[in-house]
C-alpha cells in the first residue's frame, strides 16, 4: 500500500504571507503547527518561489507576536508587536484553558471562556482591518452548548459567531460543534465543524493491539440521541454495528439549570462479549459516559472505550480512576486541541489524540486557497489505516 504524502501539493498562489497567531492558552498547539508548516515549506519544491507573489513563503516561523498585557483592574488590551498588513492570519483560541490567571485587584483570577473570547476580540481590534483575511480555529466553539432558545434565555452562540463576523472575520473553523446549526446566525460567512474520527481511530488502533474490527467483536453506541450522526458515520466508516442511549429526565424539576436525568435507555442490538467504542463531542464532568459505561457492563460487554473530541473532566479525575480499576472503562481517548492538564496525561487509562497536524494541513490548504474538502472527508485514510491494522502493518 502506497504511504500517504505528508506534505500536501499546493501550487496555486498564496491568498497572503501566512500569519499564524495562538493566544495565550493555545501556545503549545500552535507551536506544533507552526513546525510542521515551517518544514512542509521548507521541503515544498516550487517553481514561483522568486515571485513575488511567494514573498515570505519560507519563514522559520509564521508565528506573529501578540501581547494582552492587563491593568491592575484586569481591565486589558490587545497588541501585536509586527505588521500584518496584507497578511492571511489565523488565529488559534482555547476558550476552555482554565489554568491561565491574571491579577485581579491583588487577587489571582483564573482565566474563564468569557476571558478568552474577549482576549480574541482585543487581537481582531489590534488587527485593525489591516490583513488580507483573517480565520479563527476555536476548536471548542465559545457558548456552543447554548446554541438554542427554550424560553426567555440569551443566544450566546449565535450572538458570538455575528460579532465575530461584524469585526471582519471571514471564516470559523471549530471542532464537533455542539449543533452545527448554530451556523444560520452567519450564512454568508465560512464555517467549518471538523470531526477528528480518523484520530480516534488512529489513536485506538495504535495502543491496542488485539482488537477485531467486525460487526460480531465490536459496535459503536452513541450516549445520547444528540450524538446520533456521528457514531452512525464512524459505525459505518468502519463497518460496525450502532446503538444509542437516549435520557429520559424528569421535566418537573430543574437542578443546576437543567432537567435531571431519570435513566439513560439503551436502543440497539446486543452489545454482550463485544468491544464497545463510546462516541461523543465532550466530556464534561464524565457522569453520563460513566453512567452509560455501567449499562454496558450490565449488558456484558467485553471492554469499553469512550472516545470524546473535548476532555473537559470538570469534576476530576478520580471517577474515572475508579471505573478503570473496576474495569468499567479501559481507554478513554480526547483530543489536544484544548488544555491538557498534566496529571491527566500520565493516566495509564488515557490516549491523547494529536491535532497540530491535521489544524496544520487545513491552515497550509487555506493559505493557497484550494479545497479542504478531502481533508473533511477522511473515509480514504481511516479504510486504510484499518487495513493496515488487520494486515499487522502497524
Amino acid at each position: 500500500m502506497p504511504v500517504r504524502e505528508e506534505k500536501r501539493n499546493l501550487n496555486s498562489i498564496p491568498v497572503g504571507s501566512l500569519g499564524i497567531i495562538p493566544l495565550r492558552g493555545c501556545q503549545e498547539l500552535g507551536d506544533k503547527v507552526d513546525e510542521y508548516l515551517v518544514r512542509w515549506r521548507r521541503e515544498r519544491e516550487s517553481e514561483h518561489k522568486g515571485s513575488l507573489a511567494f514573498a515570505g513563503y519560507q519563514r522559520d516561523s509564521y508565528i506573529i507576536q501578540t501581547k494582552v498585557p492587563r491593568f491592575g483592574t484586569g481591565e486589558a488590551k490587545g497588541m501585536i508587536m509586527e505588521s500584518v498588513r496584507g497578511n492571511d492570519l489565523y488565529l488559534l483560541v482555547d476558550v476552555t484553558n482554565y489554568s491561565l490567571t491574571y491579577s485581579l485587584c491583588g487577587k489571582e483570577n483564573h482565566m474563564s471562556p468569557d476571558d478568552h473570547y474577549q482576549d480574541l476580540k482585543r487581537i481582531i481590534a489590534a488587527v485593525g482591518g489591516k490583513s488580507r483575511r483573517i480565520t479563527v480555529i476555536m476548536p471548542f466553539l465559545y457558548e456552543s452548548r447554548q446554541h438554542k432558545r427554550n424560553s426567555r434565555e440569551s443566544l450566546d452562540c449565535a450572538l458570538a459567531l455575528q460579532e465575530m463576523v461584524n469585526m471582519g472575520v471571514d471564516n470559523i473553523i471549530t471542532f464537533d460543534a455542539h449543533d452545527p446549526r448554530v451556523q444560520n446566525a452567519i450564512p454568508l460567512n465560512g464555517f467549518e465543524t471538523v470531526s477528528p474520527t480518523y484520530q480516534f481511530i488512529k489513536g485506538l488502533l495504535s495502543n491496542v493491539s488485539d482488537l477485531s474490527i467486525d460487526c460480531d467483536h465490536m459496535m459503536i453506541i452513541s450516549p445520547d440521541e444528540g450524538g446520533m450522526s456521528r457514531a452512525i458515520y464512524t459505525a459505518n466508516v468502519m463497518g460496525l454495528d450502532m446503538g444509542m442511549f437516549y435520557k429520559r429526565r424528569d421535566y418537573t424539576k430543574i437542578v443546576n439549570g437543567r432537567n435531571p436525568i431519570v435513566a439513560h435507555e439503551f436502543l440497539g442490538s446486543s452489545v454482550e462479549g463485544k468491544d464497545v467504542i463510546i462516541i461523543d463531542d465532550m466530556i464534561s464532568s464524565g457522569e453520563s459516559v460513566l453512567e452509560v459505561a455501567a449499562d454496558l457492563k450490565k449488558r456484558k460487554a467485553k471492554r469499553i472505550f469512550a472516545a470524546a473530541t473535548f476532555g473537559l473532566f470538570t469534576s476530576g479525575l478520580e471517577r474515572f480512576d475508579e471505573a478503570y480499576e473496576q474495569g468499567l472503562i479501559t481507554r478513554v481517548l480526547t483530543t489536544n486541541l484544548i488544555y491538557q492538564r498534566p496529571d491527566l496525561l500520565e493516566k495509564e487509562w488515557y490516549i491523547s489524540c494529536d491535532m497540530s497536524k491535521y489544524i496544520a494541513y487545513i491552515i497550509d490548504t487555506l493559505n493557497h486557497d484550494s479545497s479542504i474538502s478531502d481533508l473533511l472527508n477522511p473515509n480514504d485514510r481511516i479504510h486504510s489505516f484499518i487495513n493496515r491494522y488487520k494486515n499487522g502493518e502497524l
